[in-house]
């Protein structure tokens, strides 16, 4: 794959100016950007996925439910249907896709839909009989047809955006230049005891404008598995198979060699879906240990409903307290 991807190098030109004229005809008015009279958050990136947006989503949640009426807006990556769908409890993970699923199987009292075209998906959304008076678009960067009044942009430790080229050779959506859109900028997934020497470095390769804010985030695993009705700690565990289909298990694989964990490991692509066939493969498995995103897709298949239990993460912010005043001063104007 690497290979090809040098092979496409040529392209790479291509598409750095088709996205760059995109964002300077956004930038003139040229195109249009609908705005909105109620705050909208914007929780995006600007590589391939695998930068954390789904526990970025829930953070915001819990900092702004209490205070409002909220509604979480999703393409629905995957799903099998097409335009705007509010979820509800007939929803399933192939009807708005596995992200939104876990959303809905969290905040079931939140207005969580999925559509493909935003401003449609807000409106619909505004029209709804309880309209929601802030939301939260997830994994919405580029889609500059809606002009979001506050931009949270993430970029991991390990693969930062300043590091990276775009597509196809890279992993950059658009170039480097969007990331000036950001209210602020989130690095994820930090190694534990990361230290202000080497923040300091990655904020002067950020290159940040006067109203930029920068945090650096970590994220930490539960010492418990749950499944639907039942829940476990980590260190009953003997031996279990860990199955991942994210786009980095790395960092969940190294957590568990460091709980000492005994587990064999059995990945598949970010998003996959899993195949009839390879469920059958996975029901024998005596115990299987996976992520929460991958729970809500595989936990449908009645074969898996004994052995199968999800391992939690939390989102973790160096300085939560000034985050929330951001989001929250913006939230009341």
């Amino acid at each position: 794959m690497k290979f090809i991807r040098i092979l496409l190098f040529p392209l790479v030109p291509i598409y750095f100016l088709v996205t760059w004229t995109r964002n300077i005809l956004f930038d003139k008015g040229l195109l249009k950007s609908k705005a909105y009279n109620i705050p909208i958050i914007c929780v995006g990136n600007l590589s391939t996925g695998g930068t954390g947006k789904t526990p970025m989503i829930e953070y915001l949640v819990r900092l702004l439910y209490e205070n409002h009426e909220l509604a979480i807006l999703s393409r629905g990556y995957k799903r099998d249907t097409k335009g705007f769908i509010l979820a509800d409890s007939k929803s399933s993970v192939l009807d708005i896709g596995d992200e939104p699923f876990q959303f809905y199987r969290k905040f079931d009292s939140l207005s969580i839909a999925v559509a493909e075209k935003r401003v449609e998906g807000i409106d619909r959304l505004l029209a709804l009989d309880t309209p929601p008076n802030c939301i939260l678009l997830d994994d919405a960067y580029q889609h500059r047809y809606v002009k979001a009044g506050f931009n949270i942009l993430l970029t991991s430790y390990q693969q930062p955006f300043f590091e990276d080229i775009v597509l196809p050779t890279g992993n950059l959506r658009e170039p480097k230049s969007g990331s000036k859109r950001a209210d602020i900028i989130i690095i994820t997934k930090c190694p534990g005891g990361l230290g202000q020497k080497e923040k300091k470095i990655i904020t002067q390769k950020l290159k940040l404008l006067p109203n930029q804010s920068v945090f650096f985030s970590s994220i930490t695993y539960s010492q418990t598995v749950f499944n639907h009705n039942e829940q476990m700690a980590l260190s009953e565990l003997k031996s279990f198979t860990l199955v991942t289909g994210i786009a980095y298990p790395d960092p969940l694989i190294q957590f568990l060699k460091e709980e000492g964990l005994v587990f064999k490991h059995l990945s598949f692509p970010d998003h996959h879906t899993f195949s009839p066939e390879e469920v059958i493969d996975l029901s024998k498995e005596s115990l299987i240990i996976t992520t929460e995103k991958d729970f809500v897709r595989l936990s449908e298949a009645k074969e898996l409903n004994s052995n199968l239990w999800y391992l939690p993460i939390e989102f973790v912010l160096d300085d939560p307290n000034r985050f929330k005043n951001l989001v929250l001063n913006f939230t009341k104007n």
